[in-house]
């Protein structure tokens, strides 16, 4: 893979990552449901359509070419947008 492909998936990587946390904080209160049994399907099939979106795209990106410092671009994004994007939870 050469550079200019790394440097954009790392870039899409992040830009996932905080796509991710908006639609965590959007979903919120579905994702931590009271009834057991619900917050389980919703998180399961919440966590496979991100991961399912995210392995196309990233198949478009670059051939679907996995790297770990991805995941960690993925958590950085995640983290840096996690507390700035709260205000989208509803209560």
């Amino acid at each position: 893979m050469n550079l200019k492909i790394q440097i954009f998936s790392l870039l899409f990587s992040f830009f996932y990552g905080m796509f991710f946390s908006f639609l965590v904080n959007l979903n919120y209160k579905y994702l931590f449901f009271k009834k057991k049994w619900v917050q389980v399907s919703i998180t399961l099939l919440f966590l496979v359509d991100m991961a399912l979106l995210y392995f196309l795209i990233l198949r478009v990106v670059n051939d679907g070419i996995i790297h770990f410092y991805f995941y960690l671009m993925i958590f950085f994004g995640f983290y840096i947008s996690f507390p700035v994007l709260k205000k989208f939870r509803k209560k």
